[in-house]
């Protein structure tokens, strides 16, 4: 099973963008994730966030200024799961290939 996490922005002006990270894959494999779980910047309110929204593609939106890397956590229905981060970037998409 393979997931491709995908993490895109757009500039909201005075260096501050809004970005969001989602995943995309077959549907019979995302059918099979329960949720997915976000770690941010402990300067973020709620730095910790549990997305449960399958047909968003378990999609976070949030804004911020600085980069950092997001740290999360696959949660798979049959109890698996699968811990990873992705480094947040504003000039390009940034994408990776999590293999499950």
């Amino acid at each position: 099973m393979k997931l491709r996490v995908v993490q895109k922005s757009k500039s909201a002006g005075d260096d501050y963008w809004d970005w969001d990270i989602h995943f995309e894959g077959e549907e019979s494999d995302l059918d099979k994730v329960k949720y997915v779980e976000y770690i941010l910047h402990e300067t973020f309110p709620d730095p910790i966030r549990k997305i449960k929204d399958r047909d968003s593609g378990f999609k976070l939106e949030t804004s911020g200024w600085g980069t950092f890397r997001v740290y999360f956590t696959i949660k798979l229905k049959d109890g698996r799961e699968k811990e990873d981060a992705l480094n947040i970037s504003f000039e390009k998409i940034r994408e990776k290939v999590i293999e499950l």
